[in-house]
């Protein structure tokens, strides 16, 4: 299966990204850009936590948890610019916070097997840099860890 989305240039720095015609607007920061909407790196890290977080959501779904709030948040340590080019990612770190009549160890559970099973997003990006994660419920934290993969048939590990 192939993946397929066109790039269209507006003006300036600003592009639109079209993949089955949904459309994702993206801009470069000031000076270079006018910085009117995410740029490419935070569209990555976006993917990021949008994979994880889909995981974790039809995770919870199916053990019949009643989540009523939820929300990631992806801290990217950069290595600067002067160092080194292209700047890149060095590592990140990812704070599930959940609310809720929620299982704990359901919670860890889910976001374990997304860093560890189900996230491709997390399975491409952990190969280039360490991705450590830390599950809230109810704002009391109830565990932490680490991306790993381990996939022969599809060529990750």
């Amino acid at each position: 299966m192939a993946l397929k989305l066109t790039l269209n240039w507006k003006e300036g720095m600003q592009f639109s990204a079209i993949a089955d015609q949904h459309e994702v607007a993206m801009d470069a920061k000031a000076p270079i850009g006018r910085g009117t909407a995410q740029n490419p790196k935070q569209l990555v890290i976006a993917g990021l936590v949008g994979c994880t977080g889909m995981d974790l959501m039809a995770f919870m779904r199916k053990k019949r948890q009643e989540v009523r709030s939820f929300e990631v948040h992806a801290e990217v340590e950069t290595i600067e610019a002067t160092k080194t080019y292209p700047a890149v990612f060095r590592s990140a770190h990812l704070t599930f916070r959940l609310t809720g009549d929620v299982d704990p160890r359901l919670a860890l559970e889910g976001v374990s097997l997304s860093q560890t099973l189900h996230c491709g997003v997390s399975a491409m990006l952990s190969k280039a840099f360490p991705i450590s994660y830390e599950v809230f419920v109810n704002e009391v934290s109830v565990g932490r860890g680490e991306a790993s993969f381990a996939h022969p048939s599809s060529g990750i590990s």
